[in-house]
């Protein structure tokens, strides 16, 4: 009988090594590669080309119904996922502890519930009692919900196989999950990626609607083989502070819609509850106009959301190394736009320290932000406020060009919506079709003499 070969897999990235180490060769982290013992012991001499079934090929413009979505009651879920849960689909959702992964689909699946569809709510994490004294405090255990707390996926999917398929599953979460087929803990690779494979199978086979909660790592990825993310349809993030009472609900991966799209809640005593216009949650508090503060219209897929960027300026002594400190956008590229500001418009910020603040929480990644964050840095240098009512957007090149940006007529529709009279932008940057009084600006030194004109 063939040796059984010994094989380490990373629990980070997944990589596969035929030998223990103590560092990862690929992500490079250290202590992560575990021993995996395959389901099976398959030898290189095993011939595949005979033996099987035929498969039946069809061709690409084959007539084919195109499969309903189903309503998840809540209008930003449905967003977020391209309009509804598509059945037999597979769904990896993500997030911190504690950020509302649970309550979230403990909503949804109640509503699908009560409009007469069959819903299977698998707990591994929690004991069923547990989960009806949230259902309790959230007002839905009144909601014809099947719940069980079980990590088998045998016991699991028997019981399923008993009956007719649910129009829903929820896997709560799957690293809790344990199958006896495997050798391992519940959470390692093998176990996650065998369990995640079966019960994709089940949801392509029956049609239901599978739900998946992920467990992430302290980088916020979600944790196991990067394979799981593979193998599922769509995958969703749930982010947020859990200091700030909003919660965005982001598709990273989408096979049946747009991953750009956002849902937009807020964390309520009784659950959450969806944030219809996020650019007031975002722009709450903002009575008079101060130095460092700047309006910027984000762009979410479709969504057009308005937040604020407050900036600090604060001079040190000579020989102190000043600090620079950003929350909620990127470093480098603050550290870029300090540097055109210098180069290109002779300000000196190389002995001051400066502070970059979203507010909010939110978390920007949109190339738009340039112009808003410097217009926030030149007022709190010249401890000068904004004209007020103002919103800033336009991408900054390394020349101190303002560069156009994508959607601009849908931000300045958003401004205008909100109460904002004026906007700056790149030059040429916006058609008629705009919504509020466009200013168009050609480069970085005319948003400095725009601050300064404006005392």
């Amino acid at each position: 009988m063939a040796k059984t070969k010994r094989r380490y897999v990373c629990q980070e990235c997944g990589s596969v090594s035929h030998r223990w180490q103590g560092q990862c060769a690929d992500c490079g982290q250290w202590n992560t590669l575990i021993e995996d013992v395959p389901a099976t012991v398959f030898s290189q001499k095993h011939d595949l080309s005979s033996g099987g079934r035929a498969v039946a090929f069809e061709p690409l413009n084959a007539p084919t119904k195109l499969p309903v979505r189903k309503s998840t009651g809540l209008a930003e879920f449905d967003r977020a996922l391209g309009g509804g849960l598509v059945p037999g689909s597979a769904v990896l959702l993500g997030g911190d502890p504690g950020i509302g992964k649970s309550t979230l689909l403990l909503q949804t699946a109640a509503t699908i519930a009560r409009g007469g569809n069959d819903v299977v709510y698998v707990s591994g994490e929690e004991a069923a009692g547990q989960v009806r004294l949230r259902a309790s405090r959230m007002g839905v255990a009144d909601a014809p919900i099947r719940l069980a707390s079980e990590t088998s996926v045998r016991d699991i999917l028997t019981t399923l196989g008993q009956g007719e398929p649910p129009a829903l599953l929820v896997i709560d979460s799957i690293q809790t999950m344990h199958s006896d087929t495997i050798e391992g803990a519940p959470g390692t690779v093998s176990q996650v990626r065998g369990c995640a494979l079966e019960l994709i199978r089940y949801a392509k086979e029956s049609g239901c609607a599978l739900v998946l909660v992920g467990h992430v790592t302290k980088d916020g990825t979600i944790a196991g083989p990067r394979v799981l993310e593979h193998m599922v349809d769509v995958v969703m993030s749930f982010e947020g502070e859990r200091s700030h009472q909003y919660r965005i609900l982001r598709a990273l991966k989408n096979r049946f819609g747009a991953v750009d799209e956002i849902g937009v809640f807020a964390m309520a005593s009784e659950g959450l509850e969806e944030v219809a216009n996020p650019s007031l949650l975002f722009l709450s508090g903002r009575e008079t106009p101060l130095a460092g503060s700047a309006v910027f219209p984000a762009l979410e897929g479709t969504r057009p959301v308005l937040v604020e960027i407050q900036a600090l300026i604060v001079r040190l002594q000579s020989g102190a190394t000043p600090r620079r400190a950003v929350v909620g956008w990127d470093s480098g590229r603050l550290a870029m736009l300090l540097a055109v500001l210098e180069s290109r418009c002779g300000l000196n910020f190389s002995s001051a320290e400066v502070y970059l603040n979203i507010a909010g929480g939110y978390r920007l990644t949109d190339p738009a932000a340039d112009l808003a964050v410097a217009a926030a840095l030149v007022s709190a240098l010249a401890d000068r406020a904004l004209p007020d009512k103002t919103a800033w957007f336009g991408e900054v090149s390394l020349a101190g060009e303002i560069r156009p940006v994508a959607h601009a007529p849908l931000r300045l529709r958003e401004a205008a919506k909100l109460g904002f009279a004026r906007c700056y932008g790149p030059a040429g940057g916006a058609n008629a079709e705009r919504g509020a009084d466009y200013r168009g600006l050609s480069a970085l030194a005319n948003v400095v003499d725009q601050v300064m004109g404006n005392a």
